[in-house]
């Protein structure tokens, strides 16, 4: 069943702040092999002009995909995640995140296409920080493999 094209612009309420930790961001970085000393060392990233260590540019993706959830889970658009594969991720920062901010995620559904019976979802999540300045977007595209024919 085709997903309801009304949903397109449909804006989610922001998040619960997530506060970004030293130890998350250190966590991350070693988890993706990224060994630069500013995401580590808060004198590297302070000699680098940053007030404290700074976070590796995919870390926001699992803010922003938390966030996304809300379009996933909203029972009216009728997405079946069981279906979902997550096809691409993309961001634009406006600065880097860094360790102490507490951000925020407003998700909006930016297109819904049918490609060859799959259902194909552009979700934006800008993130804030508290003091509600933008810091990052990140688009996610997902896409809802069609039901097998019996």
């Amino acid at each position: 069943m085709a997903l309801d094209q009304s949903f397109v612009g449909r804006t989610y309420p922001p998040t619960s702040p997530y506060e970004v930790g030293r130890e998350k961001i250190r966590e991350f970085a070693e988890a993706v092999r990224d060994d630069n000393p500013v995401y580590v060392d808060q004198e590297a990233a302070k000699a680098l002009g940053y007030p404290d260590v700074i976070a590796p540019p995919t870390f926001v993706f699992a803010i922003s995909f938390r966030a996304a959830e809300a379009v996933v889970q909203d029972p009216l658009l009728g997405l079946d995640y069981a279906r979902v594969v997550h096809r691409e991720q993309r961001f634009a920062y406006a600065r880097p995140v860094r360790a102490g901010d507490r951000l925020t995620v407003v998700s909006t559904i930016e297109s819904i296409k049918t490609l060859a019976g799959n259902e194909v979802v552009d979700i934006r999540g800008e993130v804030s920080d508290e003091a509600g300045e933008h810091v990052v977007t990140a688009w996610t595209k997902l896409v809802a493999r069609a039901a097998e024919e019996a």
